[in-house]
């Protein structure tokens, strides 16, 4: 199987099942965030960011302007905010708090979006 369709199809279910955890459970967002401030859990958090990011980016680093480019951006994103959380950890969660009560609709909408794109191109439902 191909590289970029084994990826389209994880990130599509994650970013799916991170939509649903997150519609039927809204308060879950807001323990992630009680739990970063404990610098244990942070740690373990950015430590799997950088790993998730890094396994992305080494298995998939295309830049072509395709639906392949989004999988390497969620690679460099997940690298960015794991290393953005491991070396500020404090100033990270700020400016994610912000983000997240500004754009809280839009960032779900956009996951799942985002999730049934990515899985129509894993699994090739709709000829894109």
């Amino acid at each position: 199987m191909d590289v970029s369709i084994f990826l389209a199809r994880f990130w599509g279910w994650y970013l799916i099942i991170f939509f649903v955890v997150l519609s039927f459970n809204p308060k879950r967002i807001k323990q992630i965030f009680e739990d970063l401030k404990d610098e244990k859990f942070l740690i373990i958090a950015s430590f799997i960011a950088i790993i998730v990011g890094l396994l992305n980016i080494l298995f998939h680093n295309i830049w072509e302007t395709n639906w392949k480019l989004i999988i390497t951006l969620i690679g460099w994103i997940a690298l960015f905010k794991g290393l953005s959380l491991f070396i500020f950890p404090k100033r990270t969660i700020i400016w994610l708090d912000v983000i997240n009560i500004k754009f809280v609709q839009l960032i779900y909408m956009l996951l799942f979006f985002l999730g049934l794109f990515l899985l129509n191109m894993g699994y090739g439902i709709l000829l894109y």
